[in-house]
C-alpha cells in the first residue's frame, strides 16, 4: 500500500526572523538534486490548517515559477508566530508508464509538486515540535517501491535510482540549511527503510 512520505527537520534555538534564510536554503537545494530552481506556487496559512489561506500566489512551472528567495520574500512579508508558510516545487522521479494507445510500456522522469512548510512557532498548537521547524512533503512512496510491479532488473534499477535521489537531497538539504535534527517518516508509521529492504530482498 502506498504511504505519504515527509521528512522533518529541526533547528537549534530557531527564532522566527531565521525561518526565511533556513526555507530559501531548502528550497534552494532541490535543483541540484533531480528538481526544479523555481518555485511553483506561495500559501499562508494563519493558525491552523484549518482555517483559509491568509495569502496564496501560483506562479507557474518551469520558467514561469520564481527564484526561491522571491518566493519566501512574498510569503513571510505576512510573519506572525502562528502562521505556516507553504511552497511547492517540482521534482521529477522515475515512474513507471504501462502501455496504452499504442505506445509501449516504459519508464520515464515524471514531476510532481513537493510541498515544503516552514512553522511558525505557534501554529496548529505548536505543530513544529513534531513535524518540524521545516516539513517537505514528497507525496506517494510509490516511486521508492513500485509494490504494484514485478521485480525485475529494470524495475530494480530504477527504484535504487529514486531512492539515491531521496538519500542525497535529504542529506543536502539538511546540511544547506543546517539543521541539526532530521526524520524521515511516513503517515502510517511504516518504516521506508524497512519496506524497502523487504522488497529488494525479493530480488534474492
Amino acid at each position: 500500500m502506498a504511504d505519504t512520505l515527509y521528512l522533518s527537520l529541526w533547528y537549534p534555538n530557531l527564532r522566527l526572523a531565521g525561518l526565511a534564510q533556513k526555507l530559501t536554503a531548502v528550497l534552494g537545494t532541490f535543483a541540484k538534486h533531480g528538481g526544479e530552481s523555481r518555485v511553483y506556487s506561495a500559501t499562508v496559512w494563519p493558525v491552523s490548517w484549518s482555517e483559509t489561506a491568509a495569502f496564496q500566489r501560483v506562479y507557474g512551472h518551469g520558467e514561469r515559477g520564481v527564484e526561491p528567495e522571491a518566493a519566501v520574500t512574498d510569503a513571510l512579508e505576512l510573519l506572525h508566530e502562528d502562521y505556516a508558510y507553504e511552497f511547492q516545487i517540482e521534482w521529477s522521479l522515475w515512474e513507471f508508464e504501462p502501455a496504452s494507445g499504442g505506445l509501449d510500456a516504459r519508464w520515464a522522469k515524471q514531476s510532481r509538486l513537493v510541498r515544503v512548510v516552514g512553522y511558525g512557532p505557534l501554529f496548529d498548537s505548536g505543530a513544529y515540535e513534531q513535524d518540524g521547524h521545516i516539513r517537505i512533503d514528497f507525496g506517494s512512496d510509490a516511486p521508492f517501491l513500485d509494490e504494484e510491479l514485478e521485480l525485475d532488473a529494470d524495475t530494480a534499477k530504477h527504484v535504487e535510482e529514486n531512492v539515491r535521489q531521496l538519500v542525497e537531497l535529504t542529506a543536502a538539504v539538511e546540511k544547506e540549511s543546517g539543521a541539526t535534527a532530521r526524520l524521515l517518516w511516513s503517515e502510517l508509521g511504516e518504516s521506508l527503510a524497512q519496506r524497502l529492504a523487504a522488497r529488494l530482498g525479493m530480488t534474492n
